[in-house]
């Protein structure tokens, strides 16, 4: 039920911002709510790349830990996520990058909803806060590792 979807310009190539979004192992650096990420498996298929994730994710005294499949589709420049197991009934998360003349628009979109009612009302704000920080987050990851620059 709750939906999220955004656009953003960054001044870094689709490839840049695909690897660095593809980099799960990282998110706990930097990302918010996220405090931890294990990939229990990683396969290569037809050139592209199936990861199995654990996610857990944390706000205030409350902590969920929730698996995913991680579609990777560099040749599209697309990750495509679909919920396996965990506090949700359903999640379904897609990323795309797509080229502009100064690098590239990052879109971004979520549709979720938790099993349970309560925690859902207790984490759905946070949740909504956190997705809209969540471009802002990945953008400023791409400036510490690529430097602010446009792509050449």
């Amino acid at each position: 039920m709750p939906k999220f979807e955004a656009t953003r310009r960054v001044s870094h190539s689709p490839d840049q911002m695909f690897a660095l979004v593809a980099d799960v192992e990282q998110y706990p650096q930097f990302l918010p709510l996220c405090e931890a990420l294990s990939v229990r498996s990683r396969r290569e298929r037809d050139g592209r790349t199936v990861l199995i994730a654990d996610m857990s994710i944390g706000y205030k005294a409350i902590r969920e830990t929730f698996t995913t499949q991680v579609l990777l589709k560099p040749d599209e420049h697309i990750i495509d996520v679909k919920y396996i197991d965990g506090p949700f009934k359903y999640l379904s998360n897609i990323w795309g990058f797509e080229p502009a003349s100064d690098g590239c628009f990052v879109r971004f979109f979520i549709d979720y909803e938790f099993k349970s009612r309560i925690l859902g009302v207790m984490m759905g704000t946070m949740f909504d806060r956190a997705f809209r920080m969540f471009s802002e987050a990945f953008e400023k990851r791409a400036d510490v590792i690529y430097g602010r620059n446009p792509p050449a």
